[in-house]
């Protein structure tokens, strides 16, 4: 059975459709064709929406679907995704990143409706591969709270993560939550990315107190969005020969020998050949 999702005639129901974060050239041949083929299109701000339309040259219907829409308004988009093919837009970017749109998916799925997703542009996952800092592991915050009080107790529920964080932020914002990133996480590496895939795009390195002062005095323009190195690595614990045999002996109990040395060689700040060559000693005498 061919796929419906890729095909000129869609199945009735809701596609979530990435447009793009800046250039409009970054639009994808499928995104364009599933726009082509919507009855509805329900766009974060229809007039930013329509300058995507016109650059395809399209004329489709759109309906507003933003922070706030209520339920009425997504009942109604519901019901259509009954007969009709029904396409959730953002600004820019991925549709549900930092954005309403969740709900819409969530009540289309209660209601049996078909729900696919075309992937494409996010401004998140494209400024950490600007970066240049980890990706193994990363956290997307979004926006930070506007007061003080709650931006602190925010980025305090973040400090102990062991990931690179990514904050959207504005111009206007940008120094002072750089400042409050500083203060609650300590003087980390971090990149401040800009105009993603627009002509004049700019991803600036430094420390965060280093970007803070860069931008106290000149706040940039455009979307922005902070990524946040992970804190540096934890000192080890001091350990005479017994604490490490004990500490040996409880990781053997449920890890096998070279597994259990490695971890408390890290943990302890030891030579892991020394650890191991300890580890099979402590094994023969259990």
């Amino acid at each position: 059975m061919p796929d419906s999702t890729i095909s000129n005639s869609p199945l009735p129901g809701l596609y979530i459709v990435a447009t793009p974060i800046g250039n409009l050239g970054d639009i994808g041949a499928r995104a364009a064709e599933t726009l082509a083929a919507a009855d509805l299109i329900a766009a974060e701000d229809t007039r930013v929406t329509a300058k995507l339309l016109s650059r395809l040259g399209l004329r489709v219907p759109m309906t507003p679907y933003h922070d706030h829409s209520d339920e009425r308004t997504r009942a109604a988009l519901v019901a259509r995704m009954e007969d009709e093919v029904v396409v959730l837009v953002s600004d820019a970017g991925t549709p549900l990143i930092s954005d309403p749109g969740y709900k819409l998916v969530r009540d289309a799925r209660a209601a049996g409706r078909h729900v696919t997703t075309l992937p494409g542009p996010c401004a998140a996952i494209a400024a950490i591969t600007l970066s240049g800092l980890p990706s193994d592991r990363f956290l997307f915050a979004g926006f930070l709270p506007n007061r003080a009080k709650a931006r602190a107790d925010a980025i305090a529920e973040f400090s102990a993560l062991r990931a690179t964080l990514i904050f959207y932020e504005s111009g206007p914002r940008l120094a002072a939550t750089l400042d409050a990133l500083a203060s609650g996480l300590g003087d980390r590496e971090a990149a401040v990315a800009r105009e993603i895939s627009k002509l004049y795009e700019e991803c600036v390195t430094g420390t965060l107190t280093g970007l803070a002062a860069r931008y106290a005095d000149a706040p940039p323009k455009g979307e922005i969005v902070i990524v946040v190195g992970p804190p540096g690595e934890a000192a080890a614990e001091p350990a005479d020969d017994a604490t490490l045999d004990a500490a040996l002996r409880a990781a053997m109990a449920d890890r096998p020998v070279a597994q259990a040395a490695k971890a408390v060689a890290k943990r302890f700040g030891r030579d892991r050949h020394d650890v191991y060559a300890r580890a099979l000693a402590l094994k023969e005498q259990l």
